[in-house]
């Protein structure tokens, strides 16, 4: 091995061990500080006893920290689904939402929070927001994975996505026109996004079908490596290309759905995220930027979501608007440096 792969490798491993302490502090600060104040000392008793009956105790379990770990868990999936789409369609500026998965999810949860569509369904009411946006979100996906065998071209699914997303928005756009203003405030609320509210059971469901599709996804890494250098190669390498683009797709709007559906759209983290871990990481192999993406996205995310909770408390900002402050000046100065390739 040469100096300079192993001057590479021990840059890596900082990157690695810098993200991880920022991980354990972002979440410690989404768990610590507050309306009530918690002391670490504190923290660790109720970790320990598991204590849930007092108030400390009820904050931290049922509200602090399924938050902070639905913040770290949707990030670091909406990181990896940007990368995977990066470089399926080779475009540094393709994000998660660019194939309407987002536009998706919002148009069937207008169906159910602005007009009468849970009638008939009383004991499904209070989760029909987050059925509603998984049935977009995979609903949309299918359509475009169906259309994705038999569409060769990169571009032709890109333009496909975008004529799908901007119908969902047609839609609802009618929809919001027709709503009664209570309820176009809730469902404002709800597409600008947030982490807020997440229970245990959904965090489970994260971390179970999040976690096998990381693992394809770290399965896919070399396959991703030859398919940066185009199909043609990637096919002479004995990658099935068509069940390649097939997996990918799937991994990628997979993620993103299932973020989408239970916290509402984030923007710019699948964009944003990958870029970074490129330069943080010198590197475009897909066995170093795919837990690269993981942590960064966790960390970032979760920082924006304290941001968003502590900035102007105690009023709550979107999530959305942080991610957006904070990711469009990284891709703009990105692109205009161009220093960033695929």
């Amino acid at each position: 091995m040469s100096l300079k792969n192993v001057e590479l490798k021990n840059r890596q491993l900082i990157w690695f061990s810098i993200i991880a302490a920022f991980m354990i502090i972002s979440v410690a600060l989404n768990i610590l500080i507050g309306s009530v104040p918690i002391s670490l000392s504190e923290l660790y008793q109720i970790i320990m006893k598991h204590e849930t009956a007092s108030t400390k105790g009820f904050i931290i379990w049922n509200i602090r920290m399924s938050r902070a770990l639905a913040a770290v868990f949707g990030g670091a999936f909406l990181a990896v689904s940007g990368l995977l789409l990066q470089v399926f369609f080779r475009n540094p500026i393709v994000g998660p939402f660019i194939l309407g998965i987002s536009s998706g999810a919002t148009l069937m949860v207008s169906f159910v929070m602005l007009t009468t569509a849970t009638m008939g369904f009383t004991l499904l009411s209070p989760f029909m927001t987050t059925l509603s946006a998984f049935v977009g979100a995979y609903g949309t996906m299918l359509i475009i994975l169906s259309i994705a065998t038999r569409v060769k071209s990169g571009i032709t699914l890109l333009i496909v996505g975008l004529m799908m997303g901007y119908l969902c928005h047609a839609v609802t756009s009618v929809l919001v026109a027709f709503a009664e203003k209570e309820k176009i405030k809730g469902f404002v609320l709800w597409q600008l996004g947030s982490f807020s509210g997440f229970q245990w059971n959904e965090i489970q469901v994260m971390v179970v079908v999040g976690g096998i599709i990381l693992v394809l996804v770290y399965g896919l890494s070399k396959p991703l490596n030859a398919f940066l250098l185009g199909e043609e190669y990637a096919s002479s390498m004995g990658v099935n290309i068509r069940l390649f683009r097939i997996l990918i797709l799937l991994c990628a709007c997979s993620l993103a759905g299932m973020v989408t559906a239970v916290a509402g759209p984030v923007a710019f983290i699948g964009l944003a995220v990958p870029h970074m871990a490129r330069l943080c990481f010198n590197t475009s192999n897909n066995r170093v930027l795919v837990p690269g993406c993981l942590l960064m996205g966790g960390v970032i995310t979760s920082l924006c979501d304290f941001i968003a909770r502590m900035a102007f408390t105690p009023v709550e900002l979107p999530i959305s608007a942080i991610t957006a402050f904070f990711g469009a000046p990284i891709v703009l100065s990105l692109l205009l440096k161009r220093k960033v390739s695929i």
